[in-house]
């Protein structure tokens, strides 16, 4: 893992192939940067469902499970805040169009909440407009 210093903080980068497995990278990076800014329990739990929800989106999604194809993760890090961003390779897709996981025609739908609830949990999320690539804010 390469961490930079920038002005205020720190930045942190991953680059990870598009498999499952590579997910325990990205949580082990949770973990040492909720370590290091002493992030509490609550605002880690978010962090923990927010970007195990964006990864997997990125990979399953955005890169089709295609191995060759990599999940770029930065953390820039100050005393206030993490940004989290999780870029794939794929080819976007139009976040406005999502249907809403809590009308009643899509409660008992298996999928289609990963969206939802990372906009509840994180304190600002922000899509390019591609959509290969979210911008989680947490305030720590």
């Amino acid at each position: 893992m390469e961490a930079a210093k920038i002005e205020t903080g720190e930045l942190f980068t991953l680059q990870l192939p598009s498999v499952m497995e590579s997910l325990a990278a990205l949580e082990n990076l949770i973990e040492e940067i909720a370590d290091r800014y002493q992030i509490s329990e609550d605002t880690f739990a978010n962090m923990m469902t927010c970007l195990n929800e964006a990864f997997i989106n990125a990979i399953v999604h955005g890169n089709k499970l295609d191995a060759e194809k990599k999940v770029i993760i930065n953390a820039e890090v100050d005393s206030k805040r993490i940004i989290w961003t999780v870029t794939d390779q794929g080819t976007g897709f139009d976040y406005n169009t999502l249907p809403d996981p809590t009308a009643p025609e899509n409660l008992e739908n298996l999928t289609g909440r990963g969206v939802f609830i990372v906009k509840q949990l994180a304190d600002q999320c922000v899509f390019n407009a591609k959509g290969n690539e979210v911008e989680l804010h947490f305030k720590i």
